[in-house]
């Protein structure tokens, strides 16, 4: 997993179950996965110990840790030295 970018949250978001991570306005969320298809307004990420997703709206980027989107085939696997 690797971090993509970190921001604070604009607003206080309590998600509808336990797959979201909640928080309130203007802690630090970390970024680790962009989701892409259905459901793209979602992002996963972590607040303090907590892991989950929450809509991408509410968030304010304020530094990127990678510039790099990848989006590869489930059947194959990547190795980074």
């Amino acid at each position: 997993t690797v971090l993509m970018c970190r921001g604070k949250a604009m607003q206080d978001f309590k998600g509808p179950d336990c797959r979201f991570v909640n928080f309130k306005k203007g802690e630090a969320v970390y970024v680790y996965y962009k989701l892409i298809g259905k459901s793209t307004e979602l992002w996963a990420g972590s607040v303090g110990s907590d892991f989950g997703y929450f809509p991408k709206d509410l968030l304010e980027v304020n530094h990127n840790y990678s510039n790099e989107e990848l989006e590869l085939p489930t059947d194959v696997s990547l190795v980074i030295f």
